[in-house]
């Protein structure tokens, strides 16, 4: 099963006006693991639609041939609240469906007649259980039971109705259903949301040994080092091609970042050199006579003369040349991300950032003593509803406790889970701006040194971004605003894994005290500081 062709050549497509996706191509070779990245609301959902077949491209060419099926696996699941478990499955599993009822009724006709049937009749009905056997169609429902199983959904009973299933067990069965469908190529969009950690390690063995192709969106950067082949970026409606995996993608920008420096620094330095050229050259037209006296008429004149016309030659050569350096200048690349702190204004590492005592938040927090040092890391894990974002706010100053006491003497940076409430008419700048001295105009060069935004966005309204944009929005406040503690809730929801790796290495050199809140498992993973496990409120 590694005959899927899938290719996309020059596709266009829009919404509102807006480009979406503009002229990409792409081609997929059989049985390639592709990961698709890029901000939330880049654009990836569409180009995986396109592929499915479930949105038309407004321009260009779409190839998919798999004779072994495609599996599409959306965000939502396209059925009412009163449909059933069982309609999800066979929704999942209607290309099979549809090969049994052909095959049954095949089979029906050939029972139905009382002489030797003819034989395009059985050639047809062959050809019918050798398409059904070869797609597992007989394992068919027995392979849902595994996957529900091994996502976290045992003993599903088919007769319940979806209204009753969580959004989590929602996603969790489509994609279940989707994968036992077993097809030649699977579609994937964010399959690892709302999955714990077993059951993303399950769906990653899964993958891993399907033998058909796979186009999966993603933002688990786990999930792309451990099943991805090929990286998809998709950004401001194109989109480039990594091979070599996560780790040959992560190579290639950093990579494409040296080259664009090394241009723009030699960029510099012949803007410099033509400078100096034109100054040593006016320089030395200005030591030469305008005049020369008639009696010292003779070689000398001639040779003054030659050389007042090299130097103006060296003049015009050298302002042509400084022109058109000046009007194609090379830009740099975006700097860094960096957080920084306060300790140079008075903090000295190790005092304290922040400490609760006895602090109590209904239901939600109990907690008899918590203590913060400024250089210190306090990654916070538990279940969801553990009082994780209650811990937040509270260090924030958002939410003000039942009981307890709250200490927290300097200033604090907070990047919440949910979207901050902007005016939806303002711009990206005036967002990024508000609060700074100065008009917003004052203060672009700085959001776009940052690289989080293109200058053509600076004007764009915060009602017409996507969420993603929007949490960048906020990211840049808060890279640019020094704090002595810093507070991160999902830090790594809707943003693109390149720009994640960056918001790491901006922490890792952050002087401050962090607290962060995180399901990313790459930055679970790789965090050295203090942990602490909330669990219904509790210290665990």
């Amino acid at each position: 099963m590694r005959t899927a062709q899938l290719a996309l050549h020059n596709v266009t497509k829009t919404y509102n006006g807006h480009v979406v996706l503009d002229a990409v191509s792409l081609t997929v070779k059989p049985g390639e693991k592709v990961g698709v990245i890029g901000d939330n609301g880049s654009g990836k959902s569409t180009l995986l639609a396109v592929i499915a077949g479930r949105v038309a491209a407004d321009n260009g060419e779409v190839t998919v041939v798999a004779p072994a099926g495609i599996g599409y696996l959306a965000q939502t699941l396209d059925l009412p609240p009163h449909a059933t478990v069982a309609d999800a499955v066979d929704l999942a599993l209607a290309d099979l469906r549809d090969l049994e009822t052909r095959m049954r009724r095949a089979e029906a006709d050939l029972a139905r007649t009382s002489d030797l049937p003819p034989h395009a009749d059985l050639e047809r009905y062959a050809s019918l259980v050798e398409q059904y056997e070869a797609r597992g169609g007989y394992e068919a429902d027995t392979r849902v039971d595994i996957a529900l199983h091994g996502l976290g959904l045992p003993g599903l009973d088919r007769r319940r109705a979806l209204g009753t299933l969580s959004g989590g067990e929602l996603s969790r069965l489509a994609l279940a259903a989707t994968l036992a469908s077993s097809p030649e190529l699977l579609l994937l969009d964010e399959p690892t949301n709302d999955l714990d950690d077993q059951a993303v390690a399950w769906l990653e063995q899964h993958l891993v040994r399907h033998r058909g192709t796979v186009v999966a969106i993603t933002h688990d950067r786990v999930f792309l080092e451990r099943v991805t082949s090929t990286i998809v970026e998709v950004q401001s409606g194109r989109i480039g091609r990594f091979g070599d995996g996560y780790d040959g993608y992560l190579a290639a920008k950093a990579a494409d970042r040296a080259r664009r420096l090394r241009e723009h620094e030699e960029w510099r330095a012949e803007l410099g050199r033509q400078e100096r050229l034109l100054s040593s050259a006016a320089q030395r037209l200005g030591e030469i006579p305008r005049k020369m006296d008639k009696a010292a008429f003779g070689g000398g004149p001639f040779r003054a003369r030659g050389r007042a016309h090299g130097a103006m030659s060296r003049i015009r050569n050298a302002k042509e040349r400084l022109a058109r350096l000046t009007e194609n200048p090379v830009a740099p690349p975006p700097e860094p991300l960096r957080f920084s702190g306060r300790l140079g204004g008075g903090g000295v590492v190790g005092e304290w950032a922040a400490e609760l005592s006895d602090v109590r938040v209904g239901d939600r927090l109990r907690l008899p003593h918590l203590a913060v040092r400024l250089g210190e890391r306090l990654l916070v894990t538990g279940p969801n509803g553990a009082g994780k974002t209650t811990l937040l706010r509270v260090l924030s100053g958002e939410l003000r406790p039942d009981s307890g006491t709250v200490d927290v003497p300097g200033r604090v940076g907070h990047l919440r889970q949910e979207e901050v409430a902007w005016r939806p008419e303002m711009t990206v700048l005036q967002a990024f701006a508000e609060g700074l001295p100065g008009h917003p105009d004052e203060h672009a060069d700085r959001l776009l040194s940052l690289g989080l935004f293109d200058r053509r966005d600076l004007r764009t309204r915060i009602g017409e971004l996507s969420y993603g944009q929007r949490r960048r929005t906020e990211l840049a406040r808060l890279v640019t605003r020094p704090v002595d503690l810093l507070l991160l809730d999902e830090p790594t929801n809707h943003l693109s894994p390149g720009l994640v790796e960056d918001l790491d290495r901006a922490l890792a050199d952050y002087p401050g005290a962090l607290v962060v809140v995180t399901h990313d498992r790459r930055t679970r993973t790789g965090f050295s500081g203090t942990r602490l496990h909330l669990d219904h409120g509790r210290m665990a």
